[in-house]
């Protein structure tokens, strides 16, 4: 038996739409690899430095513990914030292959409601609050995604009225 049901195809607009939740990916899985090497070969200082800089947590001010448990544990949940970073550059991948090779809404709404909480709460949570640097390395994720979810959508197919 041979399926010949057919996916949409994506349009234009929905093609740069996926290659920009390709790129927003490849940012984030860096960020988790160089979490990885960072924890590997500095430990819990080059963690931190890896994520602190802005103008409230400067580098030249901040004051790493000396304390080995407190380090552990900050050297722990750092690790996990990068690959957790990591984790969602492979679910942009998702996304962008669902996009480009499927047409598909649920990949687009995947993109819009979790890696837009993500980048947002990243946004929020680290960037406007000083703890990381206002810089383009800091703010192209969510402006890339900013553009994909802005761009995606005139290139699928209209969606069903049921």
């Amino acid at each position: 038996m041979t399926n010949t049901a057919t996916h949409p195809v994506a349009g234009l607009a929905a093609k740069v739409g996926a290659m920009l939740f390709l790129l927003w990916s490849i940012l984030h899985i860096w960020v988790g690899y160089e979490g990885i090497h960072q924890y590997l070969t500095q430990g819990t200082s080059g963690l931190w430095n890896l994520v602190i800089g802005g103008s409230q947590v400067p580098r030249s001010a901040f004051q790493h513990t000396q304390d080995a448990t407190t380090a552990f544990a900050q050297g722990q949940l750092l690790l996990n914030f990068c690959i957790d970073v990591g984790g969602y550059g492979v679910l942009g991948l998702v996304v962008a292959w669902l996009i480009w090779t499927q047409a598909s809404w649920l990949g687009y709404f995947l993109g819009l409601a979790i890696i837009g909480i993500a980048d947002m709460t990243f946004l929020l949570a680290m960037v406007t609050s000083g703890v990381i640097a206002f810089s383009l390395e800091s703010i192209s994720g969510p402006v890339i995604w900013f553009l994909a979810i802005l761009i995606t959508p005139f290139g699928l197919p209209m969606l069903k009225q049921r």
